[in-house]
């Protein structure tokens, strides 16, 4: 009885592991890839001892504000459309309210290689002709009349009531590493500052991330970074031309060189940026690009600015910035 016992039981074993083995297995569902959202929106703000463009200081070396606001569409992964708008605090010769620049553009990229081809818009509201002629009107016809508010400027300089313009650029980054990259960009506006002169600017970059472990689980990051750039210039109209000389129907404006080098610190999604900025500009020639309403002196003379008066706005400039940048998809979630 005992070994009938046994046997029904090492059957009843070996029946269930054959149907256990034929019972289909119920597979562990797997999470749900995540969502492609194709939006996302940049935004942030900065101030500054001094807001430099291109070597070239905007705000007469005074402290200057600035905000942008940056709608996205991501195409794909490696495709991003964009649109935006940004504001700066300034002050100009013509007594502008603020830059408000308007911009859009695409970003593709291709491996290691960012690109970066748009359209800049700076316009410059709330401007007021800057003349030192008394009827508010100089060659190049109607562009101030008597009936617009006239700003005389002591040093002579003279500035249009809109020197709004625009850019279409095309960049390129390359990143050679975590730690490297370099990049590429060109400028060209068929109209710089409303001048009459066409502008291109072209320049080099490069910069340096410090790897993450440079200061310890702090959340503190650093890099160093520099740009090497050449700002040429074409001819003015006349508004801007000497009358009586060879230049009476525009000035042709000194094309010049211009670089920076600084080191930044960041820290979630701010970033602290110390810069020297400098250009070979004299401060004669510069006078004359930029309409300075503080240019002093005789003597910086050349031969686009006769009168002699000179203007730092072009020098050597320490640029300390600090700055918060955010998108959507990654800092509000």
């Amino acid at each position: 009885m005992k070994k009938v016992t046994l046997l029904a039981t090492a059957l009843a074993m070996v029946t269930g592991s054959a149907f256990a083995a034929d019972m289909p297995l119920k597979a562990m569902k797997a999470p749900p890839a995540p969502a492609f959202d194709p939006w996302d929106i940049a935004f942030g703000g900065a101030v500054m001892n001094d807001y430099i463009f291109r070597g070239v200081t905007q705000s007469n070396h005074k402290p200057s504000v600035a905000a942008y606001f940056e709608p996205r569409y991501n195409v794909t992964k490696d495709l991003q459309l964009y649109a935006g708008v940004s504001a700066e605090s300034i002050s100009f010769a013509n007594r502008a309210a603020a830059e408000v620049d308007v911009y859009g553009g695409i970003r593709p990229t291709f491996g290691a290689f960012a690109f970066d081809i748009g359209v800049w818009g700076y316009l410059y509201p709330g401007g007021s002709c800057a003349d030192n002629v008394l009827t508010g009107g100089v060659p190049g016809g109607g562009v101030c009349p008597v009936s617009t508010t006239t700003i005389f400027l002591a040093d002579g300089n003279v500035m249009k009531k809109d020197v709004s313009f625009f850019e279409v650029y095309g960049k390129v980054n390359y990143t050679i590493n975590d730690n490297w990259s370099v990049g590429v960009n060109e400028y060209y506006s068929p109209n710089f500052l409303n001048s009459g002169a066409w502008g291109d600017y072209a320049s080099v970059t490069a910069k340096w991330i410090a790897p993450s472990t440079t200061f310890g689980a702090s959340g503190l990051g650093m890099y160093v970074s520099g740009e090497f750039g050449r700002q040429w210039l074409g001819t003015s109209d006349a508004f801007y031309g000497i009358p009586g000389t060879i230049y009476a129907n525009g000035i042709p404006y000194k094309s010049y060189n211009t670089w920076n080098v600084g080191v930044g610190f960041t820290y979630k999604v701010f970033t602290l940026d110390l810069r020297y900025s400098d250009t070979n500009l004299n401060k004669g020639d510069c006078n004359a690009f930029t309409s300075a309403f503080n240019a002093t002196g005789t003597t910086s003379v050349t031969a686009i600015n006769p009168g002699g008066a000179g203007s730092n706005w072009c020098g050597a400039a320490g640029i300390a910035k600090l700055s918060f940048d955010l998108t959507a998809m990654t800092n509000l979630k």
